[in-house]
């Protein structure tokens, strides 16, 4: 049983509150799970890019963990399309229409699509987002395994999913789990209190995993930048896992990076709820 296979399992029998968020470019859900009650709220989001799915068996983790303190959203898998491509290749691009799959060829110009990041469309979600969107230093203007930031911004079915439920949600904080660096980003233009208030959490969630807060440039039109830029939330886009690992990480680490990050949505509740 696969990553993506597993959040659907997971979804199924999950006793909690729980619900379809959307649906992908090939029509497979979207879903969220909701875990604890109060203030403050967090969601956290995995998996947008493709090859990083295991990232989606962290939420799993994390969700069964439960939250002690404040509430959580989790959408698991944001991608799922792209996470089945880069998990299944060949037997995948049988499930879809043949159109669909020969174009997803001609891109990859493989039959690995182990690397793959982006979604059905060959758009990487990760920076199809409204924050300065198009500006980043490595951005592709055509579909491409990577780095494509669509035609323009929302233009995808999974970024507007996660817009959509993210204002429906009005979370106090969200963080993205993507693999790999150990590394923290929190910043895109903040000033002020909101720039001292992130970084103050941005080090203590490092602390607390052992990973290293880090300021990034050249990196646009992310989900993180555009709930820091459209929200004026703390956002945190956490890269799970040593970087000397090769991608895809594998589910053989999982342990290390459940340990790792098991505390951390609970964490940036009470951090979020004290440093107001």
């Amino acid at each position: 049983m696969d990553a993506v296979e597993r959040v659907v399992r997971f979804y199924e029998s999950y006793r909690g509150g729980k619900q379809i968020i959307g649906r992908s470019v090939c029509g497979n859900p979207i879903v969220a799970l909701f875990v604890g009650r109060g203030e403050p709220r967090i969601l956290v989001q995995c998996a947008v890019h493709a090859r990083e799915w295991v990232t989606s068996l962290v939420a799993l983790e994390q969700i069964a963990r439960g939250m002690p303190f404040g509430s959580a959203a989790f959408v698991p898998l944001a991608n799922p399309d792209g996470a089945a491509l880069s998990l299944r290749g060949e037997i995948f691009l049988r499930s879809i229409p043949a159109c669909r799959a020969e174009f997803l060829r001609r891109v990859n110009r493989s039959s690995d699509f182990s690397q793959w990041k982006a979604n059905a469309n060959a758009v990487d979600c990760n920076v199809n987002f409204d924050a300065e969107w198009g500006t980043g230093t490595h951005n592709a203007r055509m579909p491409a395994p990577a780095n494509y930031i669509g035609p323009y911004p929302f233009s995808e079915p999974e970024t507007r999913a996660l817009r959509g439920f993210t204002l429906a949600y009005r979370p106090a904080a969200t963080l993205s789990y993507h693999t790999k660096g150990r590394e923290i980003y929190w910043e895109f233009g903040q000033t002020g209190a909101a720039l001292a208030r992130d970084k103050k959490i941005a080090e203590a969630l490092a602390a607390e995993t052992g990973y290293t807060a880090k300021l990034v440039r050249g990196s646009a039109g992310g989900y993180k930048d555009w709930c820091i830029r459209a929200l004026g939330i703390p956002s945190f886009t956490v890269e799970a896992g040593s970087d000397d690992w090769a991608h895809p990480v594998g589910e053989e680490r999982l342990p290390r990076l459940a340990e790792e990050n098991a505390r951390i949505p609970a964490l940036l509740a009470e951090l979020v709820w004290k440093i107001r």
